[in-house]
């Protein structure tokens, strides 16, 4: 399993939202998508899940067009947006059972159960997504991601939301993720929330990539250089004196 992108460009009329970023991500790998806000990391989320249309460039889910094989690359996918948007009247389970159809999963209920009870939902079952709190909407949109296995994984601010408790659920739950083989993309603004949990980075900065390493790289890196700082810092440091050539862009 692979995420590819290679030249991606979106450009809304006359503004630049990201100017030709690429980038390859393989089974097993946890990337963290980081940037300031308007860097672009949600254009390019989007544009992976087929919500956003690039304007020059292609994504590759599995070897498969996001653009040209939207069903074949879909059905590999999970998309977690910051704010998912749940079907407020569904229940819980009800919300697990409308993907086990969209997917037409058969054997799901077992799994179903499983993410209930590692996500903390089984109390809220039988509750509509109306009734939830932000953290607990989140971990519902994560089960719902989780429960047909995907081979791609996009989760865009996935910690901001849940409680402590739920932050090392979602984080166990993606690292079992990335060992079965999945690729899996984490965007952030603030490397210190998922450190700990990502085995390479991307900064991004107005559209543009600033670094794209492995995270042993960039620590043996600083090292090297005698640089007596963390990556958070480094992170600041390339994002607050980016190139002066970076277009303006938008989230």
């Amino acid at each position: 399993m692979s995420i590819v992108v290679e030249d991606y460009h979106k450009n809304y009329g006359s503004t630049v939202a990201v100017a030709g970023v690429s980038f390859r991500v393989e089974g097993g790998e946890i990337l963290g998508l980081l940037g300031p806000n308007g860097a672009g990391k949600t254009t390019t989320l989007r544009a992976l899940a087929g919500i956003l249309t690039p304007t020059r460039g292609r994504l590759l889910l599995d070897g498969h067009d996001i653009v040209r094989e939207p069903i074949q690359a879909k059905s590999k996918l999970a998309y977690v947006p910051d704010d998912p948007q749940l079907f407020d009247r569904l229940t819980v389970w009800e919300h697990f059972r409308f993907i086990a159809a969209a997917y037409r999963l058969t054997d799901w209920t077992s799994r179903a159960e499983a993410l209930l009870v590692r996500l903390e939902l089984t109390e809220k079952r039988d509750a509509p997504a109306s009734d939830l709190s932000r953290g607990m909407r989140q971990k519902l949109a994560l089960g719902c991601g989780w429960l047909h296995a995907p081979r791609a994984v996009l989760l865009d601010e996935p910690f901001t939301g849940p409680d402590p408790r739920g932050i090392r659920t979602m984080k166990e739950l993606i690292r079992e993720h990335a060992a079965w083989g999945a690729a899996i993309i984490v965007s952030s603004h603030l490397l210190s929330l998922f450190e700990d949990l990502i085995t390479s980075v991307l900064i991004m900065h107005r559209g543009q990539v600033l670094r794209h390493a492995r995270l042993e790289e960039l620590r043996a890196e600083l090292a090297a250089e005698g640089r007596h700082e963390s990556l958070e810092a480094m992170f600041f440091r390339l994002t607050e004196s980016p190139p002066s050539s970076a277009p303006g862009v938008v989230e």
